[in-house]
């Protein structure tokens, strides 16, 4: 990697990170000399990261040019939670299409089995779910790689960039929470499914099975709304607060 490429990518990262902690609030400008001022990095580099940002959708362009600090309603999560079951169940069809065998699934066998092991305790704690995160993460990063597919691969990466879009993003708002450990468990049986669909290459199956368990990142979000824990999400200070109506959340 050249110098200048890890340039920008440290521009990238502590960028993304000061607009997920609220260092810009929504619709707040963001200009490269701004940004320059406060990561003490060239301009080249910044100009390339709000250029990502724009694309990851954390920024917007202006007509007169520059950039503005993205808001986020819950329905806007609602659709990329959405559109993540899409391209994952897409990437579950092509994986039940195209794996060249057993042997091939051996590593998405073995994460689920590892799983298995993790929640097999049955006691919520903020330890088991980091690791549990860890794990899902190659579950699903392994699914993609079944599918064969880098266009399919940087979709995906495209919209889980959004920080409340990814599979883990409401969970460690609630960490203890039995709820909580009930939807993790209740998702491991869609992993062994997915699994189970993609080695018998029941593509439609598989699909199915992977955006239903996308769609469990919607639960999670209503768990974390119910308990009062928004603040908790990573980039909350970029959502739009939900209201609450008749002792339930409504989409705002």
């Amino acid at each position: 990697m050249s110098r200048r490429s890890k340039h920008q990518m440290e521009a990238l990262l502590r960028l993304r990170e000061l607009i997920l902690e609220g260092e810009f609030s929504p619709g707040e400008r963001v200009t490269e000399l701004t940004v320059v001022a406060k990561l003490g990095i060239s301009r080249t580099p910044v100009r390339l990261a709000l250029t990502a940002l724009e694309h990851e959708g954390l920024l917007q362009a202006t007509k007169g040019g520059g950039f503005v600090v993205r808001e986020f309603s819950l329905a806007d999560i609602s659709d990329a939670i959405e559109l993540r079951g899409i391209l994952e169940g897409t990437a579950a069809r092509l994986a039940a299409e195209r794996h060249a065998g057993s042997i091939s699934l051996t590593p998405l066998v073995s994460v689920v089995a590892q799983l298995d092991d993790l929640l097999a305790d049955n006691t919520p704690s903020a330890e088991a779910l980091q690791r549990y995160i860890e794990l899902n993460d190659v579950f699903h990063s392994t699914l993609v790689d079944l599918a064969k597919s880098p266009i399919l691969r940087r979709a995906i990466e495209q919209v889980t960039a959004l920080p409340f879009a990814s599979p883990d993003s409401f969970l460690l708002t609630h960490a203890a929470s039995p709820e909580s450990w009930k939807v993790l468990q209740f998702g491991q049986e869609h992993h062994r499914l997915i699994v189970d669909a993609i080695a018998g290459r029941e593509g439609t199956r598989a699909e199915a099975l992977a955006r239903e368990h996308a769609r469990l990142a919607r639960r999670n979000l209503d768990v974390v709304l119910m308990d009062n824990q928004v603040r908790a999400i990573p980039g909350a200070a970029l959502i739009r607060h939900a209201v609450k109506s008749n002792a339930s959340w409504e989409l705002d």
